[in-house]
């Protein structure tokens, strides 16, 4: 419960009754999908959020429920083999790291989704993604980042979560 009133007015949470709102809604979705998957991370400064995981976590519906129902600027950086690699995450992500919240998914879990995606691949493997995802970890804590579980909560709940966290 949110602990608002209702308005009992139909079409003001998402049309063009205001179109500034409407102008503002659709920048911040065209924001999250030209900042996907790390693209651009020079423009991660405009950011209000930004999801850092492994692959197949969720980063992006995620963003793109922040963008589309709460308005927020939410972009994701996928963590990479070089990543894996370094041990760590790139400087330019860090920088922003009072925007960041980690993203942690169950390996059972994320080797089943991986599996749909690309079946009977090392990217689906179970000793892949259990490795993966301790190394993720091992960044996130070392950081001191917020981490949410996307094995127990859907994107609408891992959205609310960060929403309220803000």
């Amino acid at each position: 419960a949110t602990g608002l009133q209702p308005s009992h007015k139909s079409g003001i949470s998402h049309g063009l009754v205001n179109l500034e709102n409407y102008e503002a809604r659709i920048e911040t979705i065209n924001y999250a999908l030209n900042n996907d998957d790390g693209m651009r991370l020079n423009k991660f400064d405009q950011a209000d959020v930004i999801l850092v995981g492994v692959s197949r976590s969720g980063k992006t519906p995620t963003c793109l429920y922040l963008a589309l129902h709460f308005g927020m600027r939410a972009a994701n950086y996928p963590i990479t083999e070089e990543d894996f690699e370094v041990g760590d995450l790139p400087d330019e992500l860090l920088a922003h790291k009072g925007k960041i919240f980690a993203l942690t998914i169950e390996p059972e879990r994320l080797a089943a989704i991986r599996e749909l995606r690309r079946p009977g691949s090392d990217y689906a493997s179970l000793r892949r993604c259990y490795k993966e995802v301790q190394m993720a970890q091992d960044m996130f804590h070392r950081h001191g980042m917020t981490v949410l579980d996307a094995t127990t909560h859907s994107i609408e709940e891992l959205a609310s979560l960060i929403k309220k966290s803000l």
